[in-house]
Formats: C-alpha cells, structure tokens, sequence
C-alpha cells in the first residue's frame, strides 16, 4: 500500500534532531527556551517552564536523543554541508518554496478543520499563485508581491485546536521530537501528502523526501550546533522549544 510505504520513507529521511525548520522564521529559539528553563529552575520551578512538561519517558527520549544526535553528527551534517557546497542558496530556497507549497494539501484540510476560514483563504491565494506565478511554487511570489506570508497547518495543531491535550512527550528514534497528539497528527498527514499517490516508486519517494529535509537543514545550518554549544542541557532546550511552538500554533487565532 502506498501509504504504508510512504510512512517508512518518512521515518527514513526524518533524521534530522529537533532545531531544523524549512524558514528561519519558524526556527524555535532553542538558546532562548534553555535560558528559560535555567530561570524556572532558580526559582524552584513553581509557574515555571519544566513544571509544564510531561516527560514520564526521559531516560529513553534522552537515548533516543543521543541516536538522533549521533545520526547528525556522522550523516545528516556532512551529506549537508556537501550539499550546500554544491548547491547555490538561491537554488536551495527556491527548492525549500517548491516542498513549502506542495504541502498545500495539508495545511488546507487542517484549516477547514479548524473551521479557520480566513486561514485557508490564506494558503489558498498562496497556492495558486504560487502555482502559477512562482512557476510551480519555487518563488514565493505570494510574500515577495502581495504580501500574503505563509500559514501552515497539520492534524496534530487541528487536534489541539478541538480540545485534545499533547499528552506525553516523546523523542522518536529518526522522527525527533513529538508528543501523542503531534504523533497521531502525523500519521494522519500522511494521507493526505500527494506524491505518495502520483506513482510507485520507493526509490523516487525516498530521493524527494531526502532532499526536502536535507535542503530545509541547509537554510538553518548552525541552529542545532549553537543550542548544543550553548546549552548546558540540549536535550532539555530542543524538549522545550518543540513544546512551546507547538503549544503556540495551537494557541494562535
């Protein structure tokens, strides 16, 4: 089954840790997140930062934490670099607003979801647009001309939008960082990805999905290298940057 097959190219090119992001602006501040919880910490953490999180499964998320991180280290990060070099960064963002809008699909049924009309108005205008004045969406004509940024939407922050809470958090081998409900939204998009359902090809599956997260790690390239160097605790900054992103698309009208 197609699906099937898409969901294990997923978990075979999400190996990137947690801290990357197709645009910079919508990079967590991981460096920003473990300041916060240094200070929750000094002040005994009532009201704080940490006594938000539900991490039951510490010991093994910081395990699997240590696998992403070492997968980084020896794979993700010099097939990147390598990439970058050949590869010039008005190519790369053009490539980075190809994938942004074929995930036109997505965001649209999470924002009927949601019944945010206005919002997929939005990603509507983006798309055709896009589509058609951005020559099959690799300029971002809708921003750059019109000035309609771009709104994104998936089942995890339309489950979250009902009422459903996060639940646990969980630091997936490959995938990063999740909780129950972004888990359960997760595999729930995946139907809804075209490409899966345009031919039947793995090979071809897993070379597009490659690019999409190697080029999305490229135009952040030193975002997780920094919250490593700078944190006394990664594992903590990049928990909570995940968390309060998330926790912030979901809260945003």
């Amino acid at each position: 089954m197609k699906v099937v097959r898409y969901l294990a190219v997923m978990a075979a090119v999400f190996l990137v840790p947690a801290g990357n992001a197709v645009a910079a602006s919508a990079v967590p501040d991981l460096l920003a997140e473990e300041q916060a919880y240094e200070e929750s910490e000094k002040q005994g953490g009532a009201g704080g930062v940490e006594s938000e999180v539900n991490d039951p499964l510490e010991t093994m998320n910081r395990f699997f934490f240590e696998v992403n991180d070492t997968l980084y280290v020896w794979v993700i990060k010099p097939v990147t670099r390598e990439y970058s070099r050949f590869v010039p960064l008005e190519l790369r963002e053009s490539f980075g607003n190809f994938f942004l809008n074929l995930g036109y699909p997505v965001s649209l049924l999470n924002t009927v979801l949601q019944g945010d009309w206005r919002a997929t108005l939005v990603v509507t205008e983006r798309f055709v647009i896009n589509t058609t004045l951005g020559v099959c969406g690799l300029a971002d004509v809708a921003a750059n001309e019109f000035d309609i940024g771009p709104r994104r939407a998936d089942f995890g922050q339309t489950l979250g939008r009902w009422g459903l809470g996060e639940g646990v958090f969980i630091y997936w081998p490959m995938l990063g960082p999740s909780t129950v409900r972004d888990t359960v939204g997760l595999a729930a998009d995946t139907f809804v990805k075209p490409l899966p359902y345009v031919y039947d090809n793995t090979m071809i599956d897993l070379a597009v999905y490659s690019t999409e997260r190697i080029n999305a790690l490229s135009l952040n390239p030193d975002l997780y290298d920094d919250m490593k160097r700078f944190s006394l605790d990664p594992y903590v900054a990049a928990r909570q940057a995940y968390l309060d992103y998330r926790r912030a698309i979901v809260a945003e009208h």
